[in-house]
């Protein structure tokens, strides 16, 4: 009963605004703008009060880790689900943007959301030097806007929560657009949804954990910026293994 009610629930915080977005997208980047938002400020908000109410499922963002951190930033972080976006939106109140691919678009509301927002589409095939230079504008965009890139070295989502391999040409590329000191973070809790049925099952009385790690200065050069993604999947493995061991 509380799995169908959850449901509901869900379905009509964000079923609404979803639809709204649908319909003034192509007519009006205003209107478009201003549900994306509802969507990133509000309705995932409690999407996470739902679940932490019905189903016992908690966002657990480390507020201390984030005390002190610079005005602007890059964000480097393990990827394991497209709810990571919302959580990050969430956790950094709505501070960042993300360097996302182009696939989805094919998801009718985080599409035109990323769209409407100015995150960075990345197309999924074609020419290197076009990703780059849609990171170079990106990376403007951000400076100009006040706004905090946030980056998955990985690429592409881990489905079963281990760590893949951490990629250096769209980290470093923003970097060099931006010159912004890099922050690393860890998140755990992704992994464990694959489906709708997921979220009533492997996440009761379960949480979604995210921690900053470390703030590195802005790296100066292919060396220092490399060294940060060497160090980077160590401190993210070793934070997972602390989470998942006090989970047991």
């Amino acid at each position: 009963m509380l799995s169908l009610l959850t449901l509901l629930l869900v379905l009509c915080e964000l079923g609404f605004p979803t639809l709204m977005l649908c319909i003034v997208y192509p007519f009006s980047h205003k209107a478009a703008l201003f549900w994306s938002d509802y969507i990133t400020q509000r309705s995932a908000r409690m999407l996470f009060s739902i679940l932490g109410k019905y189903r016992k499922f908690d966002l657990i963002g480390d507020e201390e880790s984030k005390k002190n951190l610079p005005s602007q930033f890059i964000v480097i972080s393990n990827h394991q689900s497209l709810l990571d976006i919302v959580v990050y939106l969430v956790y950094f109140a709505d501070r960042v943007r993300f360097v996302a691919k182009d696939s989805l678009n094919s998801v009718p509301m985080v599409g035109k959301m990323l769209r409407t927002q100015g995150h960075c589409m990345i197309p999924r095939r074609g020419s290197p030097s076009v990703a780059m230079k849609s990171i170079d504008k990106f990376g403007k965009r951000m400076l100009d806007y006040g706004k905090c890139p946030v980056i998955f070295p990985e690429g592409t989502r881990s489905r079963d929560g281990n760590l893949g391999t951490f990629y250096a040409a769209g980290f470093r590329r923003l970097c060099e657009a931006t010159k912004l000191p890099v922050v690393l973070c860890a998140l755990d809790g992704g992994w464990k949804i694959s489906s709708l049925d997921s979220i009533f099952t492997n996440l009761y009385r379960g949480a979604y954990r995210v921690k900053v790690l470390k703030v590195y200065d802005s790296p100066d050069g292919k060396e220092e910026q490399l060294k940060i993604l060497q160090e980077a999947p160590k401190l993210i493995e070793k934070q997972l293994e602390i989470w998942r061991k006090n989970e047991k």
